[in-house]
């Protein structure tokens, strides 16, 4: 694919591609019907936009969100991409120009949002535009049962057979089931080529712990990250203002964000956190989707998330750029009750809840680990792994213990008062506490009065919670919470399953020693100085810093310090629009004053071509009078020269055919500008 990788570099600014990439891409490209799962930070947009670039007429994207929607089309006007967005947020300026490079044939992408697709005239605007290929992101947005349901989606079928194109559907988000419904609601049940490219983030630290004062354990673990970019995730409003007013108290700069605030405010928060370094968000859900900060270095929950998928999805947020970036979700009783009791007042129906329930177990299972935490959650979509060496109970094992026992005393209380109680009611019984509510009720009679005695209250509770989280006992919502036993745990009280359960230590997940260094300690003051003037470049064009580089392409040019242009090229990230706008201005932070280079040996930075250019250049100079030095003065132009060194004429009269040279200009450099090109680079 040699246009692909040329395309690759000089738009992207990429030697080659990403596992996986180069596959879908071509599939793509040759106008397959497409279905790719691929990781968060795996490079599933390159996928669709690089083949629009190869292809004729305009691809049209179809994305979830406002604020997504303008970062990619940002990343790919400043890499030199014609790329437009129909939005609602667009200014009349960005929607005139869009309509104009419509009307010219100029435009490669059209981003618009799925709700545009109710529109009676879109599907004209979109046949007299010229669409030849539709990409679909965030796919797992058709699922009617999933956690990012949208509606609209269900419209993106018709598009394609209204429009007769092929179409290229990616997500990071679906398991088996929802898989199956992107294939049947956008392809019409026929399968496309699919593309299962694994769901392992390896660069990002997994870890759980049970809640202890929860607002102590999010300042602690933002502490130890102190400067770095981070969302925490929060189950409600309220909490996202406490919380973000807590972090701010305690010195870290922070601002909340929930579906209750004026859209100016969201937009104002969406802003900050794409531009400036070192912000934490404290955010429900609705701070989601649009976020493509590839430099995000931890995220956390400080309440379970609702699914196994919502959770892989919301730290998929952090280390996008491929560096270490850390998570902590923390979780209790109270969470899993939520949860449970969420999942059965809603309006599904009832095969519905049983699934909902299912991927709730997934969840807590992960939460609740004995093993390896990678390992369960790659298992969970269907990929085996080793021990990954990079979670929580990979650096310290759980202490398990046979709790059979402690189980079925638990179960034998719940049984004796009629599963008609709450599991703090239920602990006082089991380690016998004369409570006028137990007196009351007579409890204090039941055989289980007492027999729990050898734990205090908090090891039951952690017992409770495991049980909850084994699905042997949940919350029955009609009896206001109170703890029912389900069919899973009647083995246990017959005698036929055993249960092993974990010792809670107070200190797991919280005390990680701080992230990486991003790079070696010397090395520090030049990526700040680097990040400087990456926030100074993005302030001036009002854009978000990694527009300009992402940290990745930063850390790379402070570990290889790039003396020139061609070295410069060379690094990640670096693509030749890129190279043209900033490529001095990082040179000079790096190395003091850089010399300036002509426009056109600048357009041949990092090329083979470069080189031969710098060598012709000198022939040119000492031939301008001829090999004696009395001959009429002849010049030859930098665009000439640039076009030679691409060229690469082997023989006198192909050099007389190159605009700017003639008869009388081969004659005179022929010879030696074909011995330049002959011995090559």
């Amino acid at each position: 694919m040699p246009r692909d990788l040329d395309l690759l570099k000089s738009v992207f600014g990429f030697d080659e591609f990403r596992p996986g990439q180069a596959e879908i891409v071509e599939a793509v490209s040759r106008g397959e019907n497409t279905l790719a799962i691929m990781p968060t930070g795996g490079g599933k947009s390159l996928c669709f936009q690089l083949p629009a670039l190869i292809r004729d007429g305009v691809t049209v994207v179809i994305s979830p969100l406002i604020a997504l929607m303008r970062d990619q089309v940002r990343g790919l006007q400043a890499a030199g991409v014609n790329a437009g967005a129909l939005t609602s947020g667009n200014t009349q300026d960005e929607t005139d120009a869009v309509f104009d490079a419509l009307a010219q044939g100029a435009l490669k992408l059209l981003y618009m949002a799925p709700e545009r697709l109710a529109s009676g005239g879109t599907l004209n605007l979109l046949r007299n535009a010229g669409v030849t290929m539709i990409a679909v992101d965030e796919a797992h947005c058709v699922s009617q049962w999933g956690h990012d349901f949208r509606p609209d989606y269900l419209r993106i079928g018709e598009l394609r057979r209204a429009l007769d194109v092929p179409l290229a559907a990616f997500t990071a988000t679906a398991d088996e089931e929802t898989r199956a419904e992107i294939v049947q609601k956008l392809f019409d049940g026929a399968a496309p080529r699919s593309f299962l490219r694994g769901f392992d983030r390896p660069n990002i630290h997994l870890a759980f712990a049970s809640k202890d004062s929860p607002r102590n354990q999010i300042l602690n673990f933002a502490a130890a990250r102190k400067g770095q970019s981070g969302i925490v995730y929060s189950a409600t409003r309220a909490r996202t203002e406490t919380l973000a007013c807590a972090l701010r108290e305690a010195g870290h700069p922070a601002v909340h964000y929930h579906g209750g605030m004026e859209a100016d405010d969201r937009r104002e928060v969406e802003r900050q956190f794409q531009q400036e370094d070192g912000l934490i968000v404290v955010a429900t859900v609705a701070f989601g989707m649009g976020i493509d900060k590839p430099d995000i270095r931890w995220v956390a929950h400080s309440d379970l998330p609702k699914s196994i998928e919502a959770y892989y999805q919301e730290i998929g947020r952090a280390g996008r750029d491929g560096a270490p970036a850390d998570t902590l979700t923390l979780f209790g009783a109270d969470d899993i009750r939520l949860r449970r009791s969420q999942i059965d007042e809603g309006l599904a129906p009832p095969e519905r809840r049983a699934a909902d329930h299912g991927r709730l177990n997934a969840l807590l299972g992960l939460a609740e680990a004995h093993g390896c935490r990678r390992q369960q959650l790659l298992a969970y979509f269907g990929e085996t792994a080793d021990p990954c060496g990079n979670c929580d109970l990979c650096a310290t094992p759980p202490d398990l213990f046979d709790g059979t026992v402690d189980v079925m005393k638990a179960l034998s209380a719940i049984l004796r008062t009629g599963e008609s109680f709450g599991s703090g009611h239920l602990i006082d019984i089991l380690r016998g506490t004369l409570t006028d509510r137990v007196r009351d009720r007579g409890h204090d009679a039941l055989p289980t009065f007492g027999v729990g005695k050898d734990h205090d209250k908090r090891m039951w509770q952690a017992i409770f919670r495991q049980m909850l989280g084994l699905d042997l006992v949940r919350p029955d919502p009609e009896r206001h919470g109170a703890l029912r036993i389900t069919e899973k745990a009647h083995p246990v009280l017959r005698g036929e399953a055993q249960v092993e359960l974990r010792r809670d230590t107070l200190k797991s997940g919280t005390r990680r020693p701080a992230a990486q260094m991003m790079v070696a300690e010397e090395d520090a003051p030049l990526l700040s100085a680097l990040k400087a003037k990456r926030r100074a470049l993005a302030e001036a064009a009002r854009v978000p810093a990694y527009v300009i580089f992402n940290d990745r392409t930063l850390i790379e040019m402070t570990e290889r310090r790039p003396a020139d242009l061609d070295q410069m090229a060379k690094i990640g990230g670096v693509g030749a629009k890129k190279l043209e706008s900033y490529g001095r201005a990082f040179l000079e932070v790096i190395n003091g004053d850089t010399p300036e280079l002509h426009p056109q040996r600048r357009k041949l930075a990092g090329r083979a071509a470069g080189g031969l250019f710098d060598r012709l250049h000198i022939v040119a100079t000492d031939l301008a009078r001829g090999e004696d030095g009395t001959g009429k003065y002849l010049s030859v132009t930098a665009t000439t020269l640039r076009q030679i060194a691409e060229r690469k004429p082997m023989t006198i009269g192909e050099l007389g055919r190159i605009p700017g040279m003639g008869n009388q200009k081969a004659e005179r450099f022929g010879t030696a500008f074909i011995d330049v090109l002959t011995k090559g680079d």
